[in-house]
Order: structure tokens, then C-alpha cells, then sequence
């Protein structure tokens, strides 16, 4: 199973920007996913997830309001849309899959996408 999270890039302070997640070698329409940030230093950090249907997404209050989680189960791909971005928001952006096989929970990230808002 392999992710690979595109969308980053340099903005301005007030631009969106919407990050996606290719997910291949597994289907995700049974399960869920989640985006996380990182900065230099710091933990990951979790921003929202989202259930297999879509329905109910979970944002941490930081992203509340101003981030949206979406998933298209078709293309087999996850969103995360960022609005009003702000320089505190500059971070590598990763996409997070956990399932379960038969060989146990498999914890998988990609390799993020790096976001710089800049004032």
C-alpha cells in the first residue's frame, strides 16, 4: 500500500490550497483516513479524518472551519482543503492509512507535501 499526498506549494497568506492523497495497492472505500501536519521539531499533529462514507468528519479545533475533509472512494483518493491560510499553517502535510490485514493493524504515511504560506 503506498500514499502519495500532492496539492503543496508555496501561497499567500488568505490563498486555499487543496492537498490530495493517491492511495494504490489497497481499496479504501471500508475505511478511514486522516490528515496530519508536522513542523521541524514538533510531533505530527492531527488535523481531521474522515469515515469510510464520508459522513461526520473530525477536525482538531485549530483546522475547524477552516480545513475540509473530503474522499472520493471511486478514485480511491482523500482531500484536504485548506481556506484562509495563514504562515502558522506552513508545515509538511501528510495523509495517514490504518487497516487492518491478517497479519495486523498496518500504519501507513506518504511522504507528505510541503505547504509555506507566506505573509
Amino acid at each position: 500500500v503506498k500514499l502519495v499526498e500532492s496539492g503543496g506549494g508555496l501561497v499567500q497568506a488568505g490563498d486555499s490550497l487543496t492537498l490530495s492523497c493517491s492511495v494504490t495497492g489497497r481499496t479504501i472505500d471500508n475505511d478511514a483516513m486522516v490528515w496530519f501536519r508536522q513542523t521541524p521539531g514538533k510531533e505530527r499533529q492531527f488535523l481531521a479524518s474522515i469515515n469510510w462514507s464520508g459522513a461526520n468528519p473530525d477536525y482538531s479545533d485549530s483546522v475547524k472551519g477552516r480545513f475540509t475533509i473530503s474522499r472520493d472512494n471511486v478514485k480511491n483518493m482523500v482531500y484536504l482543503q485548506l481556506d484562509s491560510l495563514k504562515p502558522e499553517v506552513t508545515a509538511l502535510y501528510y495523509c495517514n492509512y490504518r487497516f487492518v490485514t491478517q497479519y495486523g493493524l498496518q500504519n501507513v504515511w506518504g511522504e507528505g507535501t510541503q505547504v509555506t504560506v507566506s505573509s
